[in-house]
């Protein structure tokens, strides 16, 4: 049973990402895209694998567009990486968990 990835609104998105205490990884998707649903199921692993050291927050840009619209998202899906409640960038290689964990993983330890 693979985890399931916390999604976040407009709203309440400077609070989950200010307060948490490790790194977050944020998909903007929406219903429909094929590609985003690969993308998710991809993230839910890696979120198993991270174990916490990485929190993974979904938008869906259909219902929540303020976030996307700020950050000039023309695509998705998009990932974007946050540290310490602030952007820091999109990660590329979407589809591909081991290409995602390299770019994350060369963000965190840099």
């Amino acid at each position: 049973m693979s985890a399931r990835l916390q999604a976040a609104t407009d709203r309440e998105f400077d609070k989950v990402v200010e307060a948490s205490s490790v790194p977050v990884l944020v998909e903007f998707w929406k219903p429909g895209c094929g590609h985003c649903r690969v993308l998710m199921k991809e993230l839910e692993q890696l979120q198993e694998e991270w174990g916490g050291q990485v929190l993974i927050v979904t938008v869906n840009v259909e219902e929540q567009f303020q976030i996307a619209a700020e950050l000039e998202i023309s695509s998705l899906p998009a990932l974007a990486f946050y540290r310490n409640g602030e952007f820091m960038t999109f990660i590329g290689g979407l589809g591909k968990k081991e290409a995602i964990r390299k770019q994350v993983e060369s963000v965190l330890f840099d």
